[in-house]
């Protein structure tokens, strides 16, 4: 359960921060633009310095079947920050962990622990389930705020156009078109065109 105001408070900051840098409430936001804006690095395996060729291959160990589990890791060293991203994962997949992943710098987040699994993998950040849900909940809104949503809905755009113009996987399109009400809002006014005609 968010904090009230929480959602509210997510869609401001989606028009917010496309203010800042110059684009169009209803324009895609590209993560990685918005990194750079947060001054915030990103980085795949293959720009980690140090890292022996059998390691990368394990870490983005993908062949079709088994693919590699995890999605982005944060490190945050000497004052800069570095978000580590899977490459091997698709390009809607990194679009939408690399903003879930400034969604928690943005909301002030820090990881509550360094943990390991029982067979020795060290897991870098461990964030508590509210705030989780909190970075998911700002991620799509800065990925497809409600105002982008409508206007994909009034230009009567294809669901896989607006996907790929926006940078995402058709599965973000259609959760956040269903959360935020856009979906039904838009068939209620069909159904009304529908009724009068």
């Amino acid at each position: 359960m968010f904090d009230r105001g929480f959602k509210s408070w997510c869609e401001r900051q989606a028009v917010s921060i496309r203010q800042e840098i110059n684009i169009a409430p209803t324009d895609p936001l590209d993560p990685r633009q918005l990194a750079r804006h947060l001054g915030i690095r990103v980085w795949t395996p293959h720009d980690v310095r140090g890292l022996s060729v059998e390691s990368r291959q394990i870490l983005l160990h993908n062949d079709g079947e088994t693919k590699s589990c995890w999605s982005a890791v944060t490190v945050v060293a000497h004052q800069k920050t570095v978000v580590i991203l899977n490459a091997s994962h698709s390009a809607g997949r990194q679009a939408s962990d690399l903003m879930h992943e400034l969604s928690h710098r943005m909301l002030g987040h820090e990881a509550k622990a360094i943990k390991s699994t029982a067979e020795g993998i060290m897991l870098l950040s461990s964030y508590e389930k509210k705030q989780e849900e909190e970075a998911d909940w700002l991620s799509g809104c800065l990925l497809l705020p409600r105002e982008a949503l409508v206007h994909i809905r009034k230009q009567d755009m294809q669901t896989h156009t607006a996907a790929h113009r926006y940078g995402v996987s058709v599965r973000m399109l259609n959760y956040r078109m269903d959360m935020t009400g856009v979906n039904r809002q838009f068939s209620r006014s069909k159904a009304r065109k529908t009724a009068s005609n």
